[in-house]
């Protein structure tokens, strides 16, 4: 299993193409704007082989450069009950946890370090809210 680092900020499947002398990996405008890069700051990149099978253009309905992550939607509906623990607080004071592929979760009222039972009222594209249910004994 890898560990995904917290400062990842976005994933996404592209091919490598030559340029003028040079090799190119181009990024979707849409991992730009979601995941609010500045233009213009330096940011790490990790490279990443797959096998031929799993790329997302094997999928007749697959959008290109998309991740396969990104085609599925978010991990959680509304109504889910989840448990889970409250990593760090977000501008707005909420508590702020991860679930499945990084997905953000903001909790109202949730502290850091706490595992609590949690049921999403909201689900967006990159984030959901959801309220406290219950708490760790």
């Amino acid at each position: 299993m890898v560990k995904v680092p917290d400062s990842l900020r976005c994933l996404f499947s592209a091919s490598v193409t030559e340029h003028e002398g040079s090799y190119r990996i181009e990024v979707p405008r849409g991992e730009i704007e979601e995941s609010k890069f500045d233009v213009g700051e330096d940011y790490g990149v990790g490279v990443l082989t797959h096998t031929a099978a799993s790329s997302p253009s094997d999928s007749p309905d697959a959008a290109p450069n998309t991740s396969p992550d990104a085609q599925q939607g978010p991990p959680v509906e509304e109504g889910d009950v989840r448990e889970v623990m409250i990593e760090t607080l977000g501008e707005q004071g909420d508590g702020i946890a991860k679930v499945e592929r990084g997905y953000v979760v903001i909790v109202d009222g949730g502290q850091p370090g706490e595992t609590i039972e949690i049921e999403v009222h909201t689900v967006r594209e990159t984030v959901t809210f959801a309220e406290i249910v219950g708490s760790e004994p």
